[in-house]
């Protein structure tokens, strides 16, 4: 049958015959004879091979399909078969298999005497910025009259609380306002009940500060009959995390003098460590001078600090000390896998539930443990920590002290750290049940003695990051001529190396010397304008020592 031509005819042409073509017209054109012709197709297969192509000729608008019918096919394919059999190798380092590598390693570890103890020679080189020493000037004018009080309400822990008092001091005297003694928030996780002078000595707080900002430890009663005695009633000030010191100035202090007294709740980390050096002033004489744990406090501290020197007689008194984050709250929050099985993960997901209600199983919400370790966001386990100490060259006769809360499935992960380090201490080992009883059931106070101990070390580990370490950071710069003795490790790298089972004990420590000369031990850290004074105490709280300083001193001392 012949398709319709559409065009409009011309001459004589029917519609049912299509005009002749100009080639049988052509004097050139010769039709070929009917011998010379192709034959048909015979077979069966042939003739329906050969209308296949004939209609996809005749039909060429089908070829565009056919990448299409293609892709459908393998895709049909590829779902019939199986690829289990195909095992896929997770990522190298994230996986836990520190226990494998530490069982590898022991042996060699154990016989390697080849260098002295690192805790002897870690930091003998002089430092090319030289030295720095303690720099804070106090006022020693009479303050003006108090433009009105302000009330905070410090949340969090121990250290977390500390840098609220500080901001809270900066923000008080530079609006020059009468700063009431923080209010401490009960937190969920710590679950401690503590007031301000619980852990700190309150009295010597207020009398160092008394010439450059004006502390009480209580509201006037005529004001607080304002509010039926009852600060929940005064105007609550809602702050933004980080706001600056310009803030406080334009919004602040004019509903301060109008009120003459606000409260800011809560009031952690609302004010920005970028300020200008008289807030800055102020920090610094907060944290460094004004703020000392309370006399209980200290005298178990510093008691604990004579018994480590005393355990650590063949070092000359030297010890390191390693904040470890291996509670159960902590590896719940972190997400991470560890080796415990089943149990683990019960444990783990209880946990998450008591503390996080509905955080961690919202519709949507994907974990990768893989990808948390490879990044490094996984806290040591205590195994890891022993193997890191040793591959850092600290022998199995150096004198750890540990500041951790109660460790997570402690009689399995503890004993591998201490068959490597079998002198270490917690705070329950040097202390006696009677000692340790006046503070057993108050975290923040408990944690208050750990940082005593970590700050009077020689060395000092972090392993987690955090407030605490942080603190522990910018003080023991202020304490040691603006130097932190402490190693912070690449726990990216430290991933990759415990992941790797084909290394020796030679390449394993070879690569642990490095992480640790990367560290915070070679030298003095400048604050940028977006670093915590709390860490980085220098140059805001320190003056550089020169020359002419460092010979009068020297003179002075012979």
């Amino acid at each position: 049958m012949h398709a319709y031509n559409r065009l409009p005819s011309s001459g004589q042409s029917s519609p049912q015959s299509p005009p002749s073509s100009p080639l049988s017209r052509s004097p050139r054109y010769r039709p070929r004879s009917s011998k010379s012709a192709r034959p048909p197709p015979n077979t069966l297969a042939q003739r329906l091979l050969w209308i296949f192509l004939s209609f996809l000729l005749k039909r060429q608008g089908i070829l565009i399909f056919a990448p299409l019918l293609y892709i459908a096919v393998m895709l049909f394919y590829m779902g019939t078969v199986s690829f289990d059999v195909v095992p896929v190798r997770p990522p190298p380092g994230s996986v836990y298999r520190s226990r494998q590598l530490y069982q590898k390693l022991l042996p060699q570890m154990d016989s390697d005497n080849s260098s002295a103890d690192a805790i002897s020679t870690i930091w003998k080189h002089s430092y090319k910025v030289g030295e720095w020493r303690p720099c804070i000037n106090k006022s020693s004018e009479d303050l003006p009259e108090s433009n009105g009080f302000i009330f905070v309400e410090a949340n969090g822990g121990l250290n977390q609380q500390r840098t609220s008092i500080c901001n809270a001091v900066a923000v008080a005297g530079y609006l020059n306002a009468t700063l009431v003694i923080p209010n401490f928030h009960y937190h969920s996780i710590w679950r401690d009940p503590s007031k301000f002078g619980d852990i700190y000595d309150e009295e010597f707080f207020i009398k160092t500060l008394e010439n450059d900002v004006r502390i009480v430890g209580t509201i006037p009663g005529n004001i607080m009959e304002r509010f039926d005695h009852n600060m929940s009633n005064a105007y609550n000030f809602k702050i933004k995390a980080w706001s600056s010191i310009k803030y406080y100035t334009d919004i602040v202090l004019p509903k301060l003098l109008e009120e003459k007294i606000i409260r800011i709740s809560p009031f952690a980390n609302r004010l920005s460590f970028d300020a200008p050096p008289a807030v800055q002033r102020l920090r610094c004489l907060a944290n460094y001078q004004a703020l000392r744990f309370s006399d209980p406090i200290s005298s178990l501290g510093q008691t604990l600090v004579t018994r480590m020197k005393k355990l650590s007689v063949n070092n000359g008194g030297k010890y390191i000390s390693v904040h470890l984050r291996f509670e159960e709250d902590m590896v719940a929050f972190s997400c991470c896998v560890y080796d415990g099985g089943e149990k683990e993960k019960l444990d783990m997901d209880a946990a998450r539930e008591r503390g996080w209600k509905g955080k961690f199983t919202k519709r949507g919400k994907v974990i990768r443990p893989g990808a948390i370790r490879l990044n490094g966001k996984c806290p040591l386990t205590p195994l890891e920590v022993g193997l890191m100490l040793r591959g850092m060259g600290f022998h199995k006769s150096t004198s750890i002290y540990l500041a951790s809360g109660k460790i997570y499935d402690s009689e399995r992960y503890m004993a591998p750290l201490l068959e490597m380090f079998p002198l270490l201490q917690t705070k329950e080992m040097l202390a006696s049940a009677e000692e340790l009883a006046p503070f057993q059931n108050y975290s923040s106070r408990m944690a208050a003695i750990d940082y005593t101990v970590c700050l009077h070390s020689e060395v000092f580990v972090t392993t987690q990051g955090g407030n605490f370490p942080q603190f522990l950071l910018g003080h023991r710069r202020y304490l040691y001529g603006g130097h932190s003795r402490t190693i912070r490790p690449d726990k990216r790298k430290l991933a990759l190396l415990f992941d790797n089972l084909t290394n020796g004990w030679k390449s394993f420590k070879r690569q642990m010397l490095n992480i640790r000369s990367h560290s915070d031990s070679k030298g003095i850290e400048l604050k940028r304008p977006n670093d915590s004074i709390y860490s980085v105490p220098c140059p805001d709280c320190m003056c550089k020592v020169n020359k002419t300083e460092d010979s009068r001193s020297s003179s002075s001392a012979t």
